[in-house]
């Protein structure tokens, strides 16, 4: 068959041309500050007699610093009272003593650093851990008791019952503690808290020979007081590179008609792709409303073209919180645009496929514009 004539009318869209535009943005950001918390509460020392016989007063006082939102220093000064005791035949000995435990410890916000920095936020758990000293002295009711118990059992040297780590004056010993702060958020200055710990120290803190380590539980309740602004306004003014697109308009390649020798063939009108990029803001997984309208495109290019599809793709910015953080967040990005096309505007989920990327690819070559859901509807 000789074509004899081919009429071909295209209709085409610009592009995209690269270009710079100046973008100011304000941020609320993390800032980092000091603060001091005073707390009062009781220990208990780990031992074999009643639980309530091993409970004592303690407080405590820190200060400490936020060097950003997860991670932080503090130091703290434990002190007032610890207790012991043995239990031979029936007979129950007790004694306690006074101790200052001043410690180092490294803080890590488990909130931040799980569920990203958020201002306002009503509730912070941190965790600490870290090495000091214990300081104990006024050791004289355990030296009470190991004479009693010497002379109830005698002093002889195969009788494990008397008191073979007795000490007294003052004694210093390693201390190493882990625990957890539960912080209530009053307002951006204070905080009402709970704090837990574990601390351990050598054999011979309560005078008891054991072979292992001693053991004391704190838990206190009290006040935190920030010594400056937790947060600030970063205004933020960027050159935003307007990327080249793949089309940023849908337009239909027209074939008016092919004739042949023998029949006429109407060719059927195809309408190119689109690409919409959906931007969001540090850390943030909604659609603003100057976004939604590229998702208004989008849905409207789809109902315009029945048989085209849209594949959605989340993205996070390497320069901000860590891999699992970034992979969630490019999760939720590309599923909250699916919902919307699906629930807002009628796109059945058989035209949409979501994939996320988190942080392993980065689209563009500036942070703020990694925070993004690709889309493209074809």
């Amino acid at each position: 068959m000789k074509l004899k004539k081919t009429l071909l009318t295209v209709l085409m869209a610009v592009g995209g041309v690269t270009a710079m535009a100046q973008q100011t943005t304000t941020e609320t950001v993390f800032n980092p500050h000091w603060y001091i918390r005073a707390q009062v509460g009781g220990q208990y020392t780990l031992g074999e007699i009643k639980f309530g016989d091993l409970l004592s007063p303690n407080a405590q006082v820190a200060a400490g610093y936020n060097f950003n939102s997860i991670w932080g220093a503090r130091l703290s000064v434990n002190a007032w009272q610890s207790k012991g005791g043995s239990k031979i035949e029936g007979n129950t000995y007790k004694w306690k003593w006074n101790y200052v435990a001043p410690t180092v410890d490294g803080t890590i916000n488990l909130t931040n650093l799980f569920g990203g920095f958020k201002a306002n936020r009503l509730v912070d758990l941190t965790l600490f851990a870290g090495i000091g000293a214990n300081i104990g002295f006024n050791n004289d009711e355990a030296c009470d008791a190991n004479r009693a118990i010497l002379a109830t059992y005698g002093a002889d040297p195969a009788n494990d019952q008397y008191l073979r780590n007795l000490w007294d004056g003052s004694k210093a010993r390693f201390v190493g503690e882990v625990g957890l702060d539960l912080d209530f958020n009053v307002c951006e200055r204070v905080a009402v808290g709970l704090e837990v710990s574990a601390n351990t120290l050598s054999d011979k803190y309560n005078s008891k020979k054991a072979g292992n380590s001693d053991w004391n539980f704190n838990g206190l309740v009290g006040v935190k007081v920030n010594l400056g602004k937790t947060t600030r306004q970063q205004t933020v003014r960027k050159d935003v590179q307007v990327v080249e697109r793949i089309v940023e308009k849908p337009v239909e390649k027209v074939v008016e008609k092919i004739v042949y020798r023998d029949r006429e063939v109407a060719a059927k009108a195809v309408a190119e792709p689109l690409r919409r990029d959906i931007f969001f803001t540090i850390r943030a997984t909604q659609i603003t409303s100057q976004e939604m309208k590229k998702v208004e495109e989008i849905a409207a290019y789809l109902k315009a073209n029945p048989n085209a599809r849209v594949s959605i793709t989340g993205y996070a910015d390497k320069g901000t919180g860590n891999a699992t953080i970034n992979k969630n967040l490019s999760v939720k990005r590309a599923n909250v645009v699916a919902e919307t096309l699906k629930n807002k505007f009628g796109i059945a989920a058989s035209r949409i496929t979501t994939d996320a990327k988190g942080d392993t690819e980065q689209p563009f070559s500036k942070d703020e514009q990694n925070r993004v859901s690709i889309c493209i509807a074809k």
